[in-house]
């Protein structure tokens, strides 16, 4: 049974593969030709303009490894990055640097460069600023 098994996977990954590329073109199809004609006016389009959107858009957007915008996500060397950071931190530091964050996460204007520059500054003196009167 086993020896079967290795035997097949040659034939079934590959028309696994193809099926769900089948399926995947189809929905992409079905979906813009229902819905954007009617929204943006664009054209109706075919199965294989279809794939291919659907491969330009896995290009561009990625392959689905999990969202990089979380704190837990990203890269991984600005993961190693933050770790590092945070490890040389006191636990006021690390309150004070997640408030700024979920400052500025919410505040849109906050990402602006205005929003950069007071946050850069942090690195460059992480001292909170009653140390700094303190002085």
């Amino acid at each position: 049974m086993r020896r079967r098994f290795y035997r097949g996977r040659f034939i079934l990954i590959p028309l696994a593969a193809v099926a769900f590329m089948a399926l995947t073109g189809f929905v992409v199809m079905n979906l813009w030709n229902a819905l954007l004609p009617a929204i943006i006016h664009v054209g109706a389009i075919t199965f294989w303009q279809a794939i291919g959107i659907f491969v330009l858009c896995k290009i561009l957007f990625g392959f689905g490894k999990g969202g990089g915008h979380r704190m837990g996500g990203g890269a991984p060397w600005m993961r190693r990055k933050m770790e590092e950071r945070f490890k040389h931190m006191s636990p006021e530091e690390k309150e004070m640097f997640k408030a700024r964050m979920k400052d500025n996460m919410c505040n849109p204007r906050g990402w602006g460069r205005h929003g950069r520059d007071k946050f850069e500054s942090y690195w460059d003196n992480p001292k909170p600023e009653a140390e700094k009167a303190a002085e």
